[in-house]
Formats: structure tokens, sequence, C-alpha cells
């Protein structure tokens, strides 16, 4: 061990390593910092989308179209609810399990839009139940727009279309079940907005905007490890040169 700790090309090599490893927290320090302004930013964006006013429906499309970011924006739509169709989506509100109702709009075109009616509960979940709230004849709606999903997200459960419990928003499982043509189903959903039922049910306004920012959290450990690597590395090179000094 003397004869390698004196040997220059091990001491090289140990500044090499030390280098690299405090270039490498330092980078995700920043990496984490970078992405901390991009998820700000993202944020910001979504809340602008929600408080703009509503556009319409043909505004989403063109945008869907053209491979444009729809999520959170504020559309209108009208038609008639198949309330015969609707789908259910599993969740909870405010500690409760029921589900998102997902209701076929016709358009006037006689093409469909999947509306998210909102919440209800599981003991309502029987349309039969809540009657006022199954609206007829031509509606408009107000919500914001979601796009469809690409595929079933990793560790959720498959759909249970026999009993009608969707576990993911498989649009064009919906569609399917309900014997809609798919050519004929607009490919993204709409959440409806906070404008309360007939009988309270659903329950709108249901969108939860949920996205973790922890990133300063996560640059402040990378920086924080880096700045220990210098003070362990100060210390030792302080100590190595002034062996006589005091150990605290």
């Amino acid at each position: 061990m003397p004869a390698r700790r004196a040997n220059p090309f091990w001491q090289v090599g140990k500044v090499l390593i030390l280098l690299v490893a405090l270039g490498i927290l330092l980078a995700l320090g920043t990496w984490q910092v970078e992405r901390l302004h991009w998820k700000e930013g993202l944020l910001a964006d979504i809340a602008e989308r929600q408080s703009a006013p509503a556009v319409p429906l043909s505004a989403i499309e063109t945008m869907a179209a053209s491979g444009g970011d729809i999520e959170y924006r504020v559309v209108t739509a009208t038609g008639h609810y198949l309330n015969d169709k609707e789908r259910h989506f599993f969740t909870t509100y405010e500690g409760d399990a029921g589900y998102h109702v997902y209701t076929p709009l016709q358009l006037a075109d006689g093409r469909y839009l999947f509306v998210n009616r909102g919440f209800v509960p599981d003991v309502d979940k029987a349309p039969e139940k809540r009657m006022q709230g199954q609206l007829t004849g031509e509606q408009t709606v107000t919500g914001l727009a979601r796009a469809k999903l690409a595929g079933q997200p990793s560790g959720i459960p498959d759909n249970d279309l026999a009993k009608d419990i969707f576990y993911w928003k498989d649009l064009d499982a919906m569609a399917a079940s309900d014997g809609l043509p798919k050519d004929k189903v607009l490919p993204f959903f709409v959440d409806a907005g906070k404008a309360p039922n007939p009988g309270g049910l659903p329950i709108g306004g249901v969108t939860i905007v949920d996205l973790p920012n922890s990133h300063l959290q996560y640059a402040v450990t990378w920086y924080g490890l880096a700045a220990a690597l210098t003070a362990i590395v100060a210390i030792s090179w302080w100590r190595k040169h002034h062996p006589g000094a005091p150990q605290q």
C-alpha cells in the first residue's frame, strides 16, 4: 500500500476519479435545475390554458390532427348525450370510491365525442339511480380537452369490459364496447367543467393536474453531495499536509 500511494500514477488516478465523481454530481444537479425550469414552465402553461377563453371543438380537432398539444385547453362542444352508452372509469373523489362517467356526445355531423361528465359514488353507478342527471335534448358542454392515451399505463390492470369498469382510459375500447364506429369517434376526450348537473350527479370539474415537481429537492441533493465530497477531500488534504494540527 505505501508503494502504491507513492506511485505518481496512483496519485493522478485518485485525482481523476475525484474530478469525475465531482463532475457527475454537478452535472446531475444542473440537469435537475434545467428540469425544474422546464416543469415550472409547463405548469405555468397549463394554468394559462385553463384560464383562457373556451375555443370551439373544431380548433381542438385541427390542433390534434397536426400533432399539437391539446391537453387542458378549454373547449366547448354541442350535441346530444347517448346516456344508454355511458362507460365507467374507476377512481376516487375526496376519499370516496366511485367512477367517472364517460358519455358519448353525438355531434350534429353524426360523429361522437366522449365526455367525462364527472364523478359518481360507487352506489350511484347505475344510471337509474341518478336519472335527473341524465341530460336529454341538445346540450352544450364546456370543459378541458384531454389527449387519447397511447397505450395501457404500466402497472394498471386490464379493463373489465364485462362489468363496464375501466381502469385506464382506453378510448378505442370504450367506443367498441358501445358499438360506435372507430372512424366516427373523435380521438380525444373532454372533461366537463364544474357546471352543476340536475340532482347533483355526476360531479363535474374533476380534472386533476398531477405533475410532481421535486426537481429543486433533487438539485439540492446532488449539489449537496458535491459539496460534501469537496469538503471530505479538503479535510483529507489538510490532515495529510498538517499532521501535527489538532484534530476536532
